[in-house]
């Protein structure tokens, strides 16, 4: 089956860049999101990152007008009517994900993907919700999503080859590197990531180095274009702390112990970059 319009869920930061790589790769794209105001900064942020291509020169004006026609805006789910795909892209929270894929499932025709752009949560679990669980699968984007190109694709228990063989295809019709993962908590890229981002806060929490240490020990010593405390207050405390409940309730095991550091920032509400505080102080 051919994907030729889909449906974002979610304007926010992830929804709103996954829009724009759809766009970009000559696909329809519906963004719905409950809330007008939100769409309309969707798009205000694809406009601006689309508007940096131009003044770089590596898109046109019309290139970027072009893009820009490719979405449509929604604030109801029933606009999913006519869609090939949807890829759900809201809060990290498996109860809210649950509800929106059994609307999906009523309101999408019966031949339609649904695929969530989770981070952690169990595709298998996501997927009992709806009468399709063999056309439920995971869509990782990485974030900032136009930037980065790796995707990870994760089958539930349930998911079949048909579906996971369109979104392989679909991952590289955006220009994306697809990797497989399997359906357990943190998938890949998370299950590595997040431990090791957890044990840098750790080393700061025992006093072993200072957070500029620990990032340039990490920068220059392990060549990481971003040391893992920076990067963690870019990708949100909040968010890091959550991962790590999923990977120690997941596996019951104490080296996914969040850190107590970690959990009084997010407690504090320093929550990083978008908060303007966490491990660093953001003007």
């Amino acid at each position: 089956m051919g994907i030729k319009r889909i449906m974002v869920v979610g304007a926010g930061q992830m929804g709103s860049g996954i829009a724009q790589v759809a766009a970009q790769a000559g696909i329809d794209v519906v963004l719905n999101d409950h809330h007008k105001e939100a769409l309309d900064r969707g798009l205000k942020t694809i406009d601006k990152f689309l508007s940096k291509n131009v003044e770089k020169n590596r898109m046109t004006t019309e290139d970027k007008e072009g893009v820009l026609r490719k979405i449509t805006q929604s604030t109801s789910l029933d606009d999913a009517r006519d869609v090939d795909l949807v890829i759900e892209a809201v809060v990290e929270n498996i109860d809210i994900k649950r509800n929106v894929f059994q609307t999906l499932d009523q309101t999408t025709p019966k031949e339609t993907i649904l695929a969530s752009n989770t981070s952690s949560l169990p595709i298998t679990e996501i997927a009992a919700a709806t009468n399709r669980p063999e056309q439920v699968i995971g869509m990782h984007f990485m974030n900032p999503v136009p930037v980065m190109q790796l995707v990870e694709i994760i089958r539930g228990i349930q998911t079949n080859d048909e579906t996971y063989m369109a979104i392989d295809r679909l991952v590289k019709q955006l220009q994306k590197t697809p990797v497989e993962a399997k359906d357990f908590p943190g998938f890949a890229a998370n299950r590595i990531l997040m431990p090791m981002i957890n044990e840098a806060v750790y080393t700061l929490y025992e006093g072993i180095a200072s957070k500029e240490d620990i990032d340039t020990v990490m920068k220059l010593g392990m060549n990481h274009p971003m040391g893992p405390l920076t990067l963690a207050d870019f990708i949100g405390l909040d968010t890091c702390l959550y991962i790590m409940e999923v990977l120690y309730e997941g596996f019951g095991d104490s080296k996914y112990r969040p850190c107590p550091l970690l959990r009084q920032y997010v407690q504090a509400g320093w929550l990083g970059k978008k908060a303007g505080r966490g491990f660093y102080i953001y003007d």
